[in-house]
């Protein structure tokens, strides 16, 4: 099964130095049946495309935590056993749960298939959502205006091997 684990660039940092990422449990999204009932949809490029963006949207409250992090979003894409993934079916159709899983282990960093992360380019509307994250999430339009930005970049995908140019 394929997960999406949101970190930062300091997190992927960590995990090419330990081999791993974690510790468990670690929060992460994937194609889960509430998602897809949510999207109505079979196509499973579409699918984790939308587990890929729920990621993102996780890197960027992981990013509004650390203030000293780079301002570029960063989610490990890895392939674990379904036996490694729980995930709460009650929660299925909340909306902000959406593709939501959690790992009970580590994920091992060899298990990654890719690492998508923003482009430099992107980091002034991701450092400008970061900041105002918590008044999107109160319901200010400006705010989540600005949130939107941020969300309009394409993350980039790289092969785990340019993960030490990533860091770097």
């Amino acid at each position: 099964m394929r997960v999406y684990i949101p970190t930062t660039l300091p997190g992927l940092a960590e995990a090419h130095k330990s081999g791993e990422l974690g510790p468990a449990p670690i929060d992460a999204y994937a194609v889960t049946p509430a998602l897809r009932e949510w999207y109505v949809s079979d196509d499973i490029e579409e699918l984790e495309y939308a587990a890929l963006t729920r990621a993102a949207q996780a890197s960027l409250r992981l990013l509004a935590t650390d203030p000293g992090a780079p301002r570029r979003r960063v989610v490990v894409a890895v392939d674990v056993a379904h036996t490694a993934v729980a995930y709460d079916p009650d929660r299925g159709l909340d909306a902000s749960a959406l593709g939501e899983v959690r790992l009970t282990g580590p994920a091992p960093l060899a298990k990654a298939a890719a690492v998508h992360v923003d482009a430099s380019g992107a980091e002034g509307d991701v450092a400008a959502a970061a900041d105002v994250l918590g008044a999107a999430d109160l319901g200010d339009d400006d705010a989540r205006f600005v949130v939107d930005g941020a969300e309009d970049h394409e993350l980039l995908w790289y092969a785990t091997q340019e993960i030490p140019d990533l860091i770097a």
